[in-house]
């Protein structure tokens, strides 16, 4: 796993033309699992969408576009503690605070001539302040880049600005989940929106059930079921949906509230289970202890699929607007459920045209009522889940890896070298694009 694993002395990439259906060597760069987050999961799930498409749940191995599972090429992990027993796919890590690991990273991109890195960012991913080292990898390499941002913050601090913009500058293509993001990207970090794309978080393409059939598979059979779930840490608003379930019972008197997740391993390093004991210790200042069950476990897919179809109501508590994206509500809307949120962008733009329910930030009372309304009106509920569903079908995997290999194959072949260009001059176009724009910047 300390080397690429390649044909480094073959250039497949002028092959591409004529022949569409050619396979894409494409590298992700990101954190994977066991990594215990949300993005490990992200980039697992892209990696295995684009390059194992399916027609009909038939495997398309001769898709225009599609990817050779050659390899994953590196894992990032922002503070690795622990030896990982990583899969297969992946063939090096990339130590974050490492400055040597960022350029030979880069070096056997070049050398192993991939077709396309798709990195993920997120500040706290890569080393240096707000994450800035990734930015020395993107100097040094000579393969095109689609960045997927899990983070458009609507007010950075000036150096999370620059660090965002340069990393969309040094890309071909920028991939946000939201309208609202790209809106932001352009207009707060100044990236062309020519080079932004808009491509939902994807999401498992699991069936739309009764929540009732699912409930005595997770020991909830009868009871009303409220779910959220996540890695536990502050900033997630649990608090107030804990709050909030003191009206709930008032009006559904055997209704429970599920929070589903381990507490984040950065979080339980430095602080041990001091943050599940004060949610704990909140329940029982309220008298909720029959009401709030804590099930503390990062689960698989299968077992989550389960909680999520018993639950009658979804809910994401975000304590504040700058929350760009969250992939548990992704996954909710997938799925199809009755959903109340706080109004941070993303939920305002995914809960649109009444798929959702939206309350004040910091409000228990009003999350309180919505949840009570929804589960008093069995109609209402499920026009609701209908919608979340039917709009949770373009973010299926299988949606969204077809659009993720789309583009793709065409930032691959946009920049292979014309019969003008050497490929000399194409580096040193690629290498310095970021220095001359900042030097212009001033």
């Amino acid at each position: 796993m300390d080397e690429f694993r390649s044909n480094a002395l073959r250039d497949p990439r002028p092959v591409m033309e004529g022949r569409p259906g050619r396979h894409l060597r494409t590298a992700f760069i990101g954190t994977y699992p066991p990594r215990q987050c949300g993005i490990a999961t992200f980039t697992h799930d892209l990696a295995a969408a684009v390059t194992m498409p399916t027609i009909d749940g038939q495997r398309a191995e001769s898709m225009p576009g599609a990817s050779r599972r050659i390899v994953v090429a590196a894992d990032v992990v922002a503070i690795d503690y622990e030896a990982r027993a990583f899969p297969t796919e992946v063939r090096r890590r990339l130590d974050p605070d490492r400055g040597a690991d960022y350029l030979s990273v880069a070096d056997g991109l070049n050398r192993s001539h991939y077709d396309v890195v798709s990195l993920q960012h997120e500040f706290g991913i890569y080393g240096g302040r707000d994450g800035e080292r990734v930015l020395d990898l993107l100097d040094e390499l000579a393969v095109p880049v689609v960045a997927t941002l899990h983070t458009v913050l609507r007010h950075p601090g000036d150096n999370q600005r620059r660090v965002l913009r340069d990393v969309a500058r040094a890309a071909a293509k920028v991939v946000v989940f939201s309208h609202g993001a790209a809106d932001t990207l352009a207009s707060v970090y100044g990236v062309d929106p020519a080079t932004i794309r808009v491509i939902p978080h994807g999401v498992p393409d699991l069936p739309f059930v009764d929540p009732e059939t699912a409930k005595p598979l997770v020991g909830l059979a009868g009871r009303p079921t409220i779910l959220s779930f996540g890695l536990l840490g502050p900033g997630k608003g649990f608090e107030l949906a804990i709050r909030a379930m003191s009206s709930v019972v008032r009006r559904a008197a055997n209704a429970t509230y599920i929070i589903l997740g381990a507490t984040h391993p950065e979080l339980r390093r430095h602080e041990g289970e001091a943050y599940r004991d004060s949610l704990a210790a909140l329940v029982t200042e309220l008298g909720l202890e029959q009401h709030v069950r804590f099930v503390d476990a990062y689960v698989d897919l299968p077992t989550l699929g389960r909680w999520l179809q018993a639950a009658d109501v979804f809910v994401t508590p975000y304590p504040g607007a700058e929350q760009a994206v969250s992939g548990t509500l992704a996954f909710a809307l997938g799925i199809g459920k009755a959903i109340v949120s706080t109004p941070y962008d993303y939920a305002q733009e995914v809960l649109a045209e009444g798929r959702g329910r939206l309350v004040p930030f910091g409000d228990s009372a009003a999350l309180g009522d919505q949840i009570g309304d929804l589960l008093a009106d069995s109609s209402g509920r499920d026009e609701a889940r209908q919608r979340a569903y039917a709009y949770g079908r373009r973010m299926t995997w299988a949606s969204v890896g077809g659009q993720y290999r789309e583009l793709f194959a065409r930032v691959a072949t946009d920049s292979l070298p014309t019969a003008d260009d050497t490929p000399a001059a194409a580096l040193d176009l690629r290498l310095g694009s970021r220095d001359r724009e900042a030097s212009s910047l001033g």
